[in-house]
């Protein structure tokens, strides 16, 4: 670390920083720009360097977005913010909270999936680290550096599975790099102690592979018992260097994805959020439109489209939500009807994986999703499939038909791979449709006035999440951990004393949701027993401690 928090004798704070000239200003995480003022330019040797006007935040701001808006096409736009992230993270951090709703589109999906498809034409600078197995012995040794001294936070990929676009290669660090972009803007974790990391394990895309720009390792997907000794020398060296750390899976393919965080979820502090996180939210969300629709939690009927690892965790934790409402274990999965791309989930579909066994049903034919709508008459239905247009007219008018107020939530990204369009359900429901869609959509109009889509995005989660975790240094990331959040998250509900306004808080207020989720999951971690024990103050002042704000402080010259 280059820089050192302290206080001076009047109790305020400044960094004593031991950069100067060039190595300063190309110091991200230290670089202010324009911004240095007279006396730092003079003690850091940075007089000819910069131009001569000193500029303060609010004007690089304005500079900045003004260069934003200038950007012909979302990917530009994408490109742009990740130059200011690699020079300025101040700056750039100061930016998207102010532009939260704007430009987390940009920065996370659904863009960020043309950028990891792109990764190799538009790549400028190294960030994060990218290990292929040739690493697997030199692993201690890339991660001693003292760059890394301050990390608390990874979020690791090997992109085989990036959003609904499949293998991605050394693309796929994409991912890594938006969701930490997220613990830090929509959580205040500190971005020098976040680190993204693609496990480069091979890619089996042949566009890939053709193309002489690609960046990664050019050799088809590693598997098997290969695959496995790399990532458990990974988990081990991670361990080692970071004994505290939240390690964060992300975009792993599903074959990898359960088997990866059931054997290391009792060794370290760790989850996986396409899983776990993909299932708070669509939880919490479903929380708050039951408050909405003054319903119970346990007389819902779900059909869950896409029985994958996220579709049946999702599940999972609203069959634990109506469990807590007074069902039976036996009662809560006898009411999720899970599609798959055979059809209905029974228990005579052939090699079905451990984590659907609970849902398939029995003495069931298999229906495909218009039949299994009109049998069950769900009063909530969940899109996890990639299939874009999935929930057809015929589909949403049959259930709308069955149910007064139908509860759709079309989650797949990017929006491309949208299950159907907001005004499409609004349109096929006569506006008595309580969505949530996964990628963002522009205003609808509902009863005539403009209507926010509330996108349900695991950025309502993870990050708060993840800084509440931190805070109290948690030992394990639990299941429960995940329900509290859900539940935080649906107290928030503006839906909760208005049912014509949103299930979820604007994203202009993520931060203030963020750090209510870090301080009901911390408690959690306490009554679990899973760190020190704290009182809800000393939780409180943990959490508020970690909350960075992009501001500039003064530096001395070490």
């Amino acid at each position: 670390m280059h820089h050192k928090l302290k206080k001076d004798e009047k109790g305020q704070l400044y960094y004593e920083v031991d950069l100067g000239d060039f190595d300063l200003v190309r110091h991200p995480i230290l670089n202010k720009g324009s911004a240095f003022p007279e006396d730092e330019r003079h003690a850091f040797g940075l007089h000819g360097i910069l131009p001569v006007a000193v500029s303060d935040l609010a004007t690089q701001k304005k500079r900045s977005y003004k260069a934003f808006q200038s950007k012909a096409t979302p990917l530009e736009k994408y490109i742009y913010l990740r130059e200011v992230q690699d020079s300025n993270e101040t700056l750039f951090y100061s930016l998207i909270v102010d532009h939260v709703a704007e430009m987390l589109p940009v920065v996370y999906t659904p863009v960020v999936g043309e950028a990891c498809q792109n990764f190799g034409h538009i790549y400028r600078r190294p960030r994060g680290l990218y290990l292929t197995p040739a690493c697997k012995d030199s692993l201690d040794e890339i991660l001693k550096h003292m760059r890394f001294d301050g990390v608390e936070a990874i979020v690791v990929s090997d992109g085989e599975r990036i959003l609904g676009l499949g293998d991605q290669g050394a693309g796929g660090m994409g991912i890594p790099i938006g969701k930490l972009s997220l613990y830090t803007a929509c959580a205040g974790i500190h971005p020098a102690s976040t680190l993204p990391i693609l496990l480069d394990t091979g890619t089996n895309n042949p566009d890939l592979l053709n193309d002489p720009l690609y960046m990664g390792w050019r050799h088809e997907r590693v598997r098997g018992k290969e695959y496995d000794d790399f990532v458990d020398a990974f988990v081990k060296a991670v361990q080692k260097r970071f004994p505290h750390v939240l390690l964060q899976w992300e975009d792993f393919a599903q074959q990898n994805a359960n088997p990866l965080l059931a054997r290391y979820r009792d060794q370290l502090c760790t989850f996986n959020d396409d899983i776990q996180g993909t299932a708070a939210i669509a939880t919490g969300t479903l929380l708050a439109a039951v408050q909405a629709t003054h319903s119970s939690i346990k007389d819902q009927r779900v059909v869950v489209v896409g029985g994958g690892s996220a579709g049946c965790g999702i599940a999972n934790l609203m069959a634990e939500a109506m469990m807590e409402g007074g069902l039976s274990k036996e009662e809560a999965y006898g009411r999720f009807y899970i599609i798959d791309a055979h059809g209905l989930l029974t228990d005579k579909t052939p090699n079905l994986l451990p984590f659907q066994q609970p849902f398939a049903q029995k003495n069931t034919p298999n229906l495909n999703l218009l039949e299994a709508v009109k049998t069950f008459k769900p009063t909530v239905l969940v899109g996890v499939s990639g299939q874009p247009g999935l929930f057809t007219e015929e589909v949403v008018k049959t259930m709308a038909a069955q149910v007064k107020q139908p509860i759709i939530f079309p989650l797949s990204n990017p929006t491309s791979r949208s299950e159907a369009t907001p005004a499409d359900l609004l349109k096929w429901t006569e506006g008595r449709v309580i969505m949530g869609t996964g990628s963002p959509f522009p205003d609808v109009l509902h009863n005539g006035k403009p209507k926010r889509v509330d996108q349900t995005n695991n950025a309502y989660i993870f990050p708060g999440m993840g800084l509440g975790i931190i805070a109290v240094k948690a030992k394990r990331v639990t299941d429960r951990m995940f329900m509290v959040a859900a539940k935080a998250l649906a107290a928030l509900s503006p839906a909760k004393n208005n049912p014509d306004a949103n299930l979820l808080p604007p994203l202009e207020q993520i931060r203030a949701v963020s750090r209510q989720i870090a301080i009901d999951v911390a408690m959690e971690a306490v009554h679990a027993g899973l760190t020190a024990p704290l009182d809800k103050e000393a939780v409180i002042a943990a959490v508020d401690a970690k909350i960075w704000q992009p501001e500039y402080i003064r530096y001395v010259k070490k």
